[in-house]
């Protein structure tokens, strides 16, 4: 049986190679969106992915992408969320010092 730090550690690595391949395809839309037609922040733009994304699982609309690659998708989107907190939170401590 495989140890369970490398089972976690194999899935990580998977969702950072996947969000690393989309931020290069789609031009660092999560926190560089072009504002066509959304002008959310990056914060709120990730939230409302994750909504999407939830509800297709939800759903379970298989004809449209399977369950594990709308996990997939969701653990990049947690991922790139927590980015934008961690960023955010920074910035208000940068703030508060001057």
């Amino acid at each position: 049986m495989t140890d369970f730090r490398t089972e976690c550690a194999k899935i990580a690595a998977n969702a950072v190679n996947l969000v690393a391949g989309k931020n290069v395809q789609y031009g660092d839309s999560a926190f560089d969106p072009v504002h066509i037609f959304s002008h959310l922040s990056p914060d709120a733009g990730l939230r409302v992915r994750i909504d999407d994304k939830l509800s297709r699982l939800l759903r379970g609309n298989a004809d449209m992408e399977s369950d594990t690659d709308v996990i997939d998708d969701l653990i990049g989107y947690f991922m790139l969320l927590r980015m934008s907190m961690d960023k955010e939170a920074e910035e208000f401590a940068a703030g508060s010092r001057t």
